[in-house]
Protein backbone atom coordinates (compact mmCIF):
# COMPACT_ATOMS: atom_id res chain seq x y z
CA UNK A 1 0.00 0.00 0.00
CA UNK A 2 2.65 2.28 0.19
CA UNK A 3 4.23 2.33 -2.72
CA UNK A 4 0.62 3.62 -4.42
CA UNK A 5 0.98 6.34 -1.63
CA UNK A 6 3.92 7.24 -2.69
CA UNK A 7 3.03 7.18 -6.60
CA UNK A 8 -0.58 9.44 -5.73
CA UNK A 9 2.39 11.82 -3.82
CA UNK A 10 4.77 11.94 -6.61
CA UNK A 11 1.57 13.01 -9.13
CA UNK A 12 0.15 15.52 -6.85
CA UNK A 13 4.08 17.03 -6.97
CA UNK A 14 4.23 16.98 -10.48
CA UNK A 15 0.69 18.25 -11.21
CA UNK A 16 1.34 21.39 -8.47
CA UNK A 17 4.61 22.54 -9.38
CA UNK A 18 3.97 22.34 -13.29
CA UNK A 19 0.67 24.35 -12.54
CA UNK A 20 2.69 26.77 -10.12
CA UNK A 21 5.50 27.17 -12.93
CA UNK A 22 2.95 27.84 -15.60
CA UNK A 23 1.03 30.71 -13.86
CA UNK A 24 3.67 33.39 -13.76
CA UNK A 25 4.46 32.88 -17.81
CA UNK A 26 0.42 32.87 -18.09
CA UNK A 27 -0.18 36.49 -16.47
CA UNK A 28 2.35 37.71 -18.30
CA UNK A 29 0.89 36.11 -21.34
CA UNK A 30 -3.07 37.02 -20.18
CA UNK A 31 -1.21 40.83 -19.82
CA UNK A 32 0.03 41.13 -23.39
CA UNK A 33 -3.44 39.72 -25.13
CA UNK A 34 -5.46 41.98 -22.84
CA UNK A 35 -7.57 39.66 -20.92
CA UNK A 36 -8.01 41.79 -18.31
CA UNK A 37 -11.47 42.85 -16.83
CA UNK A 38 -12.18 46.42 -16.47
CA UNK A 39 -12.25 47.88 -12.88
CA UNK A 40 -15.63 48.71 -11.72
CA UNK A 41 -16.57 50.81 -9.37
CA UNK A 42 -17.94 47.88 -6.92
CA UNK A 43 -14.94 45.99 -7.25
CA UNK A 44 -12.84 45.22 -4.51
CA UNK A 45 -9.54 44.61 -6.32
CA UNK A 46 -7.39 47.81 -6.97
CA UNK A 47 -6.03 47.44 -10.30
CA UNK A 48 -6.67 45.34 -13.59
CA UNK A 49 -5.98 41.59 -12.50
CA UNK A 50 -5.63 39.21 -15.98
CA UNK A 51 -7.28 35.69 -15.99
CA UNK A 52 -6.80 33.24 -17.97
CA UNK A 53 -5.06 31.38 -14.92
CA UNK A 54 -6.90 28.19 -16.21
CA UNK A 55 -4.47 27.59 -19.04
CA UNK A 56 -1.96 26.82 -16.10
CA UNK A 57 -4.23 24.98 -14.64
CA UNK A 58 -4.80 22.96 -17.49
CA UNK A 59 -1.04 22.20 -17.98
CA UNK A 60 -1.20 21.08 -14.20
CA UNK A 61 -3.84 18.37 -15.40
CA UNK A 62 -1.69 17.18 -18.48
CA UNK A 63 1.43 16.79 -16.54
CA UNK A 64 -0.18 15.19 -13.69
CA UNK A 65 -2.24 12.29 -15.86
CA UNK A 66 1.17 11.77 -18.20
CA UNK A 67 3.09 11.38 -15.49
CA UNK A 68 0.74 8.70 -13.95
CA UNK A 69 0.54 6.78 -16.83
CA UNK A 70 4.16 6.01 -16.27
CA UNK A 71 4.17 4.47 -13.38
CA UNK A 72 3.63 1.31 -11.89
CA UNK A 73 0.60 1.10 -9.86
CA UNK A 74 -1.12 4.12 -11.51
CA UNK A 75 -0.80 3.04 -15.46
CA UNK A 76 -2.80 -0.19 -14.38
CA UNK A 77 -5.69 2.75 -14.51
CA UNK A 78 -4.75 3.94 -18.17
CA UNK A 79 -4.84 0.56 -18.96
CA UNK A 80 -7.63 -1.32 -17.62
CA UNK A 81 -10.41 2.07 -18.20
CA UNK A 82 -11.24 4.66 -21.04
CA UNK A 83 -12.03 7.25 -18.17
CA UNK A 84 -8.60 9.54 -18.01
CA UNK A 85 -8.76 9.53 -21.59
CA UNK A 86 -12.76 10.55 -21.30
CA UNK A 87 -12.25 13.25 -19.18
CA UNK A 88 -8.93 14.73 -20.67
CA UNK A 89 -10.90 15.23 -23.87
CA UNK A 90 -13.94 16.81 -21.95
CA UNK A 91 -11.43 19.01 -20.03
CA UNK A 92 -10.24 20.22 -22.90
CA UNK A 93 -13.76 21.26 -24.30
CA UNK A 94 -14.14 23.01 -21.75
CA UNK A 95 -11.07 24.82 -21.27
CA UNK A 96 -10.94 25.77 -25.02
CA UNK A 97 -14.79 27.60 -24.40
CA UNK A 98 -13.40 29.06 -21.11
CA UNK A 99 -10.44 30.56 -22.82
CA UNK A 100 -12.32 31.94 -25.13
CA UNK A 101 -14.80 33.44 -22.75
CA UNK A 102 -12.09 35.28 -20.28
CA UNK A 103 -10.69 36.80 -23.88
CA UNK A 104 -13.74 37.92 -25.98
CA UNK A 105 -16.46 36.51 -23.95
CA UNK A 106 -18.69 33.72 -24.93
CA UNK A 107 -22.98 33.90 -24.93
CA UNK A 108 -24.54 32.26 -22.29
CA UNK A 109 -26.45 29.71 -24.11
CA UNK A 110 -22.86 28.99 -25.87
CA UNK A 111 -21.03 28.02 -22.79
CA UNK A 112 -24.41 26.19 -21.35
CA UNK A 113 -24.59 23.93 -24.64
CA UNK A 114 -20.93 23.71 -24.54
CA UNK A 115 -20.69 22.45 -20.89
CA UNK A 116 -23.35 19.98 -21.96
CA UNK A 117 -21.30 19.22 -25.17
CA UNK A 118 -18.04 18.52 -22.89
CA UNK A 119 -20.64 16.38 -20.35
CA UNK A 120 -21.73 14.37 -23.44
CA UNK A 121 -18.04 13.63 -24.90
CA UNK A 122 -17.30 12.31 -21.51
CA UNK A 123 -20.57 9.90 -21.62
CA UNK A 124 -19.51 8.69 -24.87
CA UNK A 125 -16.18 7.58 -23.80
CA UNK A 126 -17.66 5.65 -21.05
CA UNK A 127 -17.50 8.01 -18.28
CA UNK A 128 -21.20 8.09 -17.93
CA UNK A 129 -23.56 6.86 -14.26
CA UNK A 130 -24.80 2.81 -15.28
CA UNK A 131 -26.72 2.46 -12.02
CA UNK A 132 -27.46 4.37 -8.68
CA UNK A 133 -28.48 2.83 -5.26
CA UNK A 134 -31.34 3.90 -3.53
CA UNK A 135 -31.94 3.07 0.06
CA UNK A 136 -34.95 0.93 0.84
CA UNK A 137 -35.13 -0.12 -3.23
CA UNK A 138 -31.87 -1.36 -4.12
CA UNK A 139 -29.18 -0.92 -6.82
CA UNK A 140 -31.61 0.66 -9.76
CA UNK A 141 -29.67 0.19 -13.28
CA UNK A 142 -30.68 3.16 -15.73
CA UNK A 143 -30.98 2.81 -19.40
CA UNK A 144 -28.69 4.99 -21.32
CA UNK A 145 -30.35 7.67 -21.81
CA UNK A 146 -31.02 8.04 -18.32
CA UNK A 147 -27.41 7.79 -17.43
CA UNK A 148 -26.87 10.28 -20.16
CA UNK A 149 -28.95 13.16 -18.78
CA UNK A 150 -28.06 12.34 -15.01
CA UNK A 151 -24.52 12.85 -16.10
CA UNK A 152 -24.94 15.65 -18.03
CA UNK A 153 -27.03 17.33 -14.96
CA UNK A 154 -24.58 16.65 -12.20
CA UNK A 155 -21.56 17.76 -14.46
CA UNK A 156 -23.37 21.33 -15.24
CA UNK A 157 -24.47 21.68 -11.85
CA UNK A 158 -20.92 21.26 -9.83
CA UNK A 159 -19.49 23.55 -12.65
CA UNK A 160 -21.85 26.41 -12.22
CA UNK A 161 -21.68 25.78 -8.16
CA UNK A 162 -17.70 26.11 -8.53
CA UNK A 163 -17.92 29.38 -10.46
CA UNK A 164 -20.65 30.58 -8.13
CA UNK A 165 -18.19 30.42 -5.21
CA UNK A 166 -15.07 31.45 -7.46
CA UNK A 167 -15.76 35.43 -6.26
CA UNK A 168 -12.96 36.25 -3.51
CA UNK A 169 -9.05 35.65 -4.15
CA UNK A 170 -8.27 32.19 -3.45
CA UNK A 171 -12.00 30.93 -2.39
CA UNK A 172 -12.65 28.32 -5.56
CA UNK A 173 -9.20 27.18 -5.53
CA UNK A 174 -8.92 26.46 -2.00
CA UNK A 175 -12.82 24.90 -1.51
CA UNK A 176 -12.19 22.66 -4.48
CA UNK A 177 -9.00 21.59 -3.37
CA UNK A 178 -10.53 20.82 0.42
CA UNK A 179 -12.98 18.82 -1.36
CA UNK A 180 -10.75 17.24 -3.60
CA UNK A 181 -9.21 16.10 -0.51
CA UNK A 182 -11.70 14.50 1.01
CA UNK A 183 -12.60 13.16 -2.18
CA UNK A 184 -9.11 11.07 -1.99
CA UNK A 185 -9.90 9.95 0.92
CA UNK A 186 -13.47 8.61 0.32
CA UNK A 187 -12.32 7.00 -3.36
CA UNK A 188 -8.60 5.46 -1.80
CA UNK A 189 -11.01 3.61 0.97
CA UNK A 190 -12.64 2.47 -1.60
CA UNK A 191 -10.04 1.09 -3.63
CA UNK A 192 -7.65 -0.14 -1.14
CA UNK A 193 -10.17 -0.77 1.45
CA UNK A 194 -12.14 -3.03 0.15
CA UNK A 195 -10.32 -3.94 -2.88
CA UNK A 196 -12.54 -2.33 -5.50
CA UNK A 197 -10.75 -1.79 -9.17
CA UNK A 198 -13.46 -0.01 -10.45
CA UNK A 199 -12.75 3.26 -7.60
CA UNK A 200 -8.58 3.40 -9.41
CA UNK A 201 -10.14 6.49 -11.60
CA UNK A 202 -11.48 8.71 -9.22
CA UNK A 203 -8.87 8.61 -6.92
CA UNK A 204 -6.50 9.57 -9.49
CA UNK A 205 -8.68 12.38 -10.33
CA UNK A 206 -8.79 13.94 -7.11
CA UNK A 207 -5.00 14.12 -6.88
CA UNK A 208 -4.39 15.80 -9.95
CA UNK A 209 -7.34 18.12 -9.23
CA UNK A 210 -5.62 18.67 -5.67
CA UNK A 211 -2.37 19.69 -7.60
CA UNK A 212 -3.62 22.14 -9.98
CA UNK A 213 -5.81 23.95 -7.26
CA UNK A 214 -2.44 23.71 -4.65
CA UNK A 215 -0.28 25.08 -7.25
CA UNK A 216 -2.91 28.15 -8.57
CA UNK A 217 -3.28 29.31 -4.90
CA UNK A 218 -0.13 30.58 -4.77
CA UNK A 219 -0.67 33.45 -6.78
CA UNK A 220 -4.06 33.42 -6.54
CA UNK A 221 -4.36 34.17 -2.43
CA UNK A 222 -5.32 37.59 -1.44
CA UNK A 223 -4.12 40.35 -3.44
CA UNK A 224 -4.53 38.11 -6.10
CA UNK A 225 -1.76 38.49 -9.08
CA UNK A 226 -4.26 36.22 -11.36
CA UNK A 227 -7.68 34.87 -11.95
CA UNK A 228 -8.17 31.29 -12.58
CA UNK A 229 -11.30 32.87 -14.91
CA UNK A 230 -14.23 30.59 -16.62
CA UNK A 231 -11.15 28.56 -17.85
CA UNK A 232 -9.98 27.46 -14.74
CA UNK A 233 -13.41 27.34 -13.13
CA UNK A 234 -15.24 25.43 -15.36
CA UNK A 235 -12.14 22.86 -15.65
CA UNK A 236 -11.77 22.54 -11.81
CA UNK A 237 -15.46 21.94 -11.73
CA UNK A 238 -15.86 19.45 -14.70
CA UNK A 239 -13.32 17.65 -13.03
CA UNK A 240 -14.25 17.57 -9.93
CA UNK A 241 -17.51 16.03 -11.68
CA UNK A 242 -16.01 13.44 -13.46
CA UNK A 243 -14.72 11.73 -9.86
CA UNK A 244 -17.82 11.57 -8.72
CA UNK A 245 -19.68 10.23 -12.01
CA UNK A 246 -16.67 8.01 -11.99
CA UNK A 247 -17.23 6.30 -8.68
CA UNK A 248 -20.88 6.71 -8.25
CA UNK A 249 -21.03 5.20 -12.05
CA UNK A 250 -18.80 2.16 -12.19
CA UNK A 251 -18.66 1.19 -8.58
CA UNK A 252 -20.87 -2.08 -8.39
CA UNK A 253 -22.50 -2.06 -4.79
CA UNK A 254 -23.07 -5.54 -5.35
CA UNK A 255 -19.30 -6.17 -5.26
CA UNK A 256 -19.57 -3.97 -2.34
CA UNK A 257 -21.49 -5.93 -0.64
CA UNK A 258 -19.77 -8.93 -1.50
CA UNK A 259 -16.37 -7.50 -0.51
CA UNK A 260 -17.81 -6.07 2.87
CA UNK A 261 -19.18 -9.65 4.11
CA UNK A 262 -22.13 -10.26 5.94
CA UNK A 263 -26.04 -8.44 5.92
CA UNK A 264 -25.21 -5.69 8.81
CA UNK A 265 -22.06 -5.34 7.51
CA UNK A 266 -23.08 -5.01 4.12
CA UNK A 267 -25.48 -2.22 5.24
CA UNK A 268 -22.92 -0.05 6.69
CA UNK A 269 -20.55 -0.92 3.60
CA UNK A 270 -23.56 0.69 1.61
CA UNK A 271 -23.69 4.38 3.47
CA UNK A 272 -20.07 5.11 1.22
CA UNK A 273 -22.18 4.00 -1.58
CA UNK A 274 -25.36 5.50 -1.17
CA UNK A 275 -23.00 9.12 -0.50
CA UNK A 276 -21.63 9.40 -4.27
CA UNK A 277 -24.81 10.58 -5.59
CA UNK A 278 -24.68 13.25 -2.99
CA UNK A 279 -20.63 13.14 -2.26
CA UNK A 280 -20.56 16.09 -4.92
CA UNK A 281 -23.19 17.97 -3.18
CA UNK A 282 -21.41 17.07 -0.12
CA UNK A 283 -17.92 18.46 -1.06
CA UNK A 284 -19.21 21.65 -2.15
CA UNK A 285 -22.07 22.32 -0.01
CA UNK A 286 -21.63 25.60 0.66
CA UNK A 287 -21.58 26.78 -3.29
CA UNK A 288 -24.07 24.35 -3.69
CA UNK A 289 -26.05 26.15 -1.13
CA UNK A 290 -25.01 29.63 -2.83
CA UNK A 291 -25.90 28.86 -6.43
CA UNK A 292 -29.53 27.67 -4.94
CA UNK A 293 -29.81 30.68 -2.83
CA UNK A 294 -29.35 32.92 -5.82
CA UNK A 295 -31.33 31.31 -8.30
CA UNK A 296 -34.65 31.66 -6.17
CA UNK A 297 -33.77 35.55 -4.62
CA UNK A 298 -32.98 36.60 -8.47
CA UNK A 299 -35.96 34.66 -9.74
CA UNK A 300 -37.82 35.96 -6.39
CA UNK A 301 -36.97 39.63 -7.78
CA UNK A 302 -37.97 38.82 -11.31
CA UNK A 303 -34.29 38.65 -12.63
CA UNK A 304 -32.38 35.72 -14.71
CA UNK A 305 -31.24 33.46 -12.72
CA UNK A 306 -27.74 34.33 -14.30
CA UNK A 307 -27.56 37.92 -13.32
CA UNK A 308 -25.14 38.58 -11.10
CA UNK A 309 -25.64 40.37 -7.77
CA UNK A 310 -24.00 41.26 -4.51
CA UNK A 311 -25.98 38.47 -2.69
CA UNK A 312 -23.80 35.86 -2.39
CA UNK A 313 -22.60 34.00 0.36
CA UNK A 314 -19.09 35.49 0.68
CA UNK A 315 -20.74 38.97 0.06
CA UNK A 316 -22.65 38.69 3.52
CA UNK A 317 -19.44 37.76 5.17
CA UNK A 318 -17.93 41.35 3.61
CA UNK A 319 -20.94 42.91 4.54
CA UNK A 320 -20.75 41.98 8.07
CA UNK A 321 -17.33 42.86 8.81
CA UNK A 322 -15.28 40.02 8.19
CA UNK A 323 -12.00 41.28 6.34
CA UNK A 324 -11.48 39.26 2.56
CA UNK A 325 -8.68 36.71 4.30
CA UNK A 326 -10.98 36.04 7.19
CA UNK A 327 -13.76 35.16 4.91
CA UNK A 328 -11.82 33.38 2.41
CA UNK A 329 -10.80 31.03 5.62
CA UNK A 330 -14.29 30.92 7.28
CA UNK A 331 -15.45 29.26 3.94
CA UNK A 332 -12.40 26.94 3.78
CA UNK A 333 -13.41 26.59 7.44
CA UNK A 334 -17.09 25.13 6.49
CA UNK A 335 -16.56 24.16 3.54
CA UNK A 336 -13.64 20.89 5.30
CA UNK A 337 -16.08 20.68 8.32
CA UNK A 338 -18.92 19.52 5.59
CA UNK A 339 -16.39 17.48 3.43
CA UNK A 340 -14.72 15.65 5.81
CA UNK A 341 -17.63 15.23 7.99
CA UNK A 342 -19.42 13.50 5.44
CA UNK A 343 -16.56 11.32 4.78
CA UNK A 344 -16.24 10.27 8.32
CA UNK A 345 -19.87 8.97 8.49
CA UNK A 346 -19.15 7.33 5.27
CA UNK A 347 -16.10 5.35 6.96
CA UNK A 348 -18.06 4.66 10.51
CA UNK A 349 -21.47 5.90 10.52
CA UNK A 350 -21.91 4.25 14.04
CA UNK A 351 -19.67 6.32 16.02
CA UNK A 352 -21.15 9.14 17.88
CA UNK A 353 -17.62 10.68 18.64
CA UNK A 354 -17.93 11.92 14.65
CA UNK A 355 -21.69 13.75 15.25
CA UNK A 356 -20.50 15.36 18.11
CA UNK A 357 -17.19 16.37 16.80
CA UNK A 358 -18.77 17.54 14.04
CA UNK A 359 -21.58 19.88 16.09
CA UNK A 360 -18.75 21.26 17.93
CA UNK A 361 -16.85 22.22 15.15
CA UNK A 362 -20.33 23.55 13.80
CA UNK A 363 -20.52 26.18 16.81
CA UNK A 364 -16.99 26.98 16.69
CA UNK A 365 -17.67 27.90 13.15
CA UNK A 366 -20.98 30.13 14.36
CA UNK A 367 -18.78 31.62 16.85
CA UNK A 368 -16.24 32.94 14.32
CA UNK A 369 -19.17 34.11 12.04
CA UNK A 370 -20.16 36.47 15.43
CA UNK A 371 -16.69 37.97 15.55
CA UNK A 372 -16.49 40.02 12.61
CA UNK A 373 -14.37 43.19 13.81
CA UNK A 374 -11.73 40.48 16.11
CA UNK A 375 -8.23 40.56 15.02
CA UNK A 376 -5.68 38.29 17.11
CA UNK A 377 -2.29 39.73 18.55
CA UNK A 378 0.53 37.69 18.13
CA UNK A 379 2.99 37.54 21.25
CA UNK A 380 5.93 39.66 20.84
CA UNK A 381 8.11 36.41 21.06
CA UNK A 382 6.39 35.14 17.80
CA UNK A 383 6.32 38.53 15.88
CA UNK A 384 8.81 37.66 13.33
CA UNK A 385 6.84 34.07 12.31
CA UNK A 386 3.73 35.90 11.49
CA UNK A 387 2.65 38.03 9.31
CA UNK A 388 3.10 42.04 10.14
CA UNK A 389 -0.59 43.05 10.26
CA UNK A 390 -0.84 40.80 13.66
CA UNK A 391 2.33 42.39 14.88
CA UNK A 392 0.38 46.15 15.32
CA UNK A 393 0.26 45.81 19.09
CA UNK A 394 4.17 45.32 19.67
CA UNK A 395 5.44 47.88 17.24
CA UNK A 396 3.26 50.32 19.50
CA UNK A 397 4.93 49.74 22.51
CA UNK A 398 8.30 50.37 20.94
CA UNK A 399 6.86 53.53 18.87
CA UNK A 400 3.27 54.80 20.47
CA UNK A 401 3.46 57.91 17.84
CA UNK A 402 3.90 56.19 15.19
CA UNK A 403 1.19 53.32 15.85
CA UNK A 404 -0.82 55.97 16.46
CA UNK A 405 -0.21 57.39 12.84
CA UNK A 406 -0.69 54.12 11.37
CA UNK A 407 -4.02 53.46 13.32
CA UNK A 408 -5.25 56.93 11.98
CA UNK A 409 -4.48 55.74 8.09
CA UNK A 410 -6.13 52.71 8.92
CA UNK A 411 -9.07 53.85 10.47
CA UNK A 412 -9.03 56.55 7.77
CA UNK A 413 -8.89 53.11 5.23
CA UNK A 414 -11.59 51.29 6.60
CA UNK A 415 -14.10 54.26 6.67
CA UNK A 416 -13.57 55.13 3.14
CA UNK A 417 -13.48 50.54 2.27
CA UNK A 418 -17.06 50.74 4.26
CA UNK A 419 -18.44 53.39 2.28
CA UNK A 420 -18.52 51.05 -0.85
CA UNK A 421 -20.23 48.12 -1.64
CA UNK A 422 -18.42 45.05 -1.02
CA UNK A 423 -18.23 42.33 -4.08
CA UNK A 424 -16.30 39.62 -5.13
CA UNK A 425 -12.83 40.50 -6.86
CA UNK A 426 -12.22 40.39 -10.25
CA UNK A 427 -14.22 39.50 -12.94
CA UNK A 428 -16.15 36.67 -10.37
CA UNK A 429 -19.68 36.78 -9.40
CA UNK A 430 -21.94 35.69 -12.45
CA UNK A 431 -21.98 32.42 -13.00
CA UNK A 432 -19.98 29.77 -15.27
CA UNK A 433 -22.75 30.66 -17.98
CA UNK A 434 -23.24 34.59 -17.60
CA UNK A 435 -22.52 37.01 -19.55
CA UNK A 436 -19.13 39.59 -18.87
CA UNK A 437 -17.91 43.12 -20.24
CA UNK A 438 -16.22 42.29 -23.66
CA UNK A 439 -14.42 45.48 -23.31
CA UNK A 440 -11.29 46.19 -21.49
CA UNK A 441 -10.00 49.65 -20.70
CA UNK A 442 -6.76 49.34 -21.93
CA UNK A 443 -5.34 52.80 -21.15
CA UNK A 444 -5.91 51.99 -17.50
CA UNK A 445 -4.86 48.17 -17.51
CA UNK A 446 -1.45 49.58 -19.05
CA UNK A 447 -1.08 52.08 -16.50
CA UNK A 448 -0.60 49.38 -13.96
CA UNK A 449 1.93 47.19 -15.21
Amino acid sequence: MGQPVREYLLTLCVTAAVTYLLTGPVRKFAIAAGAMPEIRARDVHREPTPRLGGIAMFGGLCAGLLVASHLTNLKSVFENSNEPRALLSGAALIWILGVLDDKWGVDALVKLGGQMIAAGVMVLQGLTILWIPIPGVGTVSLTPMQGTLLTVALVVITINAVNFVDGLDGLASGMVCIAAAAFFMYAYRMWFGYGIEAAAPATLFSVVLMGMCLGFLPHNMHPARIFMGDSGSMLIGLVMAAGAVSVTGQVDPDLLNLKAGGLREATHAMVPVYIPLLLPLTVIAVPVADLILAIVRRTWKGQSPFAADRGHLHHRLLEIGHSHSRAVLIMYFWSALIAFGAVAYSANNASMWIVLGIVLLSAVGLVLLLLPRFTPRAPQWAERMVPPRYRRLARAVVDPAGAAAEAEAEAAAAAAEEEREPVPAGINGATAIGDRSRFVDRRRANSHH
